[in-house]
């Protein structure tokens, strides 16, 4: 086996639909690896689950982190980013049974950063299933087995399940990034900050495995 055919790294983002930090981080993250080998996946975490309040646009915390940190951090970045006034904002487990539904008919990559579109950009209540009934319909996915799909409880174990996985890497907020098991960032990296990794991640079996060449070849 060849260094080329070891350097494909894996790279697990945790996030939730109603963190503006983790559509922020999209976009250092495309920037780091859109010519690199990796395979992204994108993993739920519900930061407030039921029967957790959400949070309320009108109360003072949530104007006051926008304008002390989401705003400033958006204009550097160029990223357009309005708080959403749905309230209470909406719980998110119901989006990430949806993803399930996505990942499976392979519209994994596309669901979540669409999902984040439409709540941080189109002002849409994402915890309502005909809109994301909508939007599993533009990524071109079945809108009618979609919605069977989530009303019927299909993808729930999967995704507690998933949320199984989340707690056994001790993720308590979110995004948190980990590449190739080995480097993790929590918030919004630079693109330099994930591109390091990345290649340190892709070095790393090149130094574990020996990267020699033996009697088989190399």
């Amino acid at each position: 086996m060849t260094e080329t055919e070891n350097s494909r790294v894996g790279i697990k983002v945790w996030s939730d639909y109603v963190c503006p930090f983790c559509m922020l981080a999209e976009g250092p993250l495309h920037e780091a690896t859109y010519d690199l080998d990796v395979d992204i996946e994108w993993m739920p975490f519900e930061l407030r689950p039921h029967p957790t309040p959400t949070l309320r646009p009108e109360d003072e915390y949530l104007p006051a982190i926008w304008e002390r940190a989401v705003y400033p951090m958006a204009r550097r970045m160029g990223v357009d980013i309005t708080l959403p006034t749905i309230s209470p904002q909406p719980y998110t487990r119901l989006a990430f049974e949806g993803y399930q539904y996505a990942a499976e008919h392979g519209k994994a990559a596309e669901y979540t950063p669409r999902v984040l579109r439409a709540f941080f950009q189109e002002n849409r209540d994402i915890g309502q299933l005909d809109v994301l009934a909508d939007i599993a319909a533009e990524l071109g996915l079945d809108a009618a087995g979609f919605t069977d799909a989530l009303a019927a409880g299909t993808y729930t174990k999967a995704h507690q399940e998933a949320l199984r996985i989340a707690k056994a890497h001790r993720i308590s907020a979110v995004p948190t990034i980990i590449i190739g098991e080995r480097h993790r960032l929590e918030g919004v990296p630079t693109a330099a900050q994930i591109r390091t990794a990345v290649l340190d991640a892709q070095a790393e079996p090149a130094v574990t495995r020996g990267a020699t060449c033996g009697i088989a070849g190399c």
